[in-house]
């Protein structure tokens, strides 16, 4: 379910998943086609390091690398504060975010993210895997991906 809610609305056939090496690390991944078979996302897991440990999301990609949506899926940060990533308040400023025309950074650091109020740690931890995940679909981008 949480594949179908960061894909564009146009995904039909979802792929199982993938793996793909980047910087040493295995990221699991998952493509998604149309009625004609073409490619029009990527659904990617990652899991950067919060205040409380690892923060699980999928980060969904249309087929020109924008983040289509984001899921977190699993968490153990602080509750009203941290855990604040889980809601539409904060996840929803990346629906569209295009990381080549937009830095994947809290404003605090210089970038286009806003951050969750005395949450900066989680804030970063959430940007920094969604630009990990950005460089995964660069990667995943580079290599023809023909439908099962």
């Amino acid at each position: 379910a949480a594949i179908k809610e960061v894909l564009p609305e146009s995904a039909v056939t979802i792929e199982e998943v993938r793996t793909v090496d980047m910087d040493g690390q295995k990221y699991e991944y998952n493509l998604a086609y149309d009625e004609q078979g073409n490619t029009v996302g990527c659904a990617i897991n990652v899991a950067p390091v919060g205040f409380g440990g690892p923060i699980a999301i999928k980060v969904g990609f249309d087929a020109n690398g924008v983040i289509w949506n984001t899921k977190v899926l699993s968490q153990a940060e602080t509750p009203g504060l941290g855990a604040k990533c889980t809601e539409a308040s904060f996840s929803d400023q990346f629906k569209g975010f295009d990381p080549a025309q937009k830095r994947l950074s809290v404003k605090k650091d210089g970038g286009d993210v806003d951050a969750i109020t005395a949450s900066t740690i989680t804030s970063r931890a959430y940007a920094d895997g969604l630009a990990t995940a950005s460089k995964v679909f660069q990667t995943i981008a580079q290599t023809p991906m023909p439908l099962n």
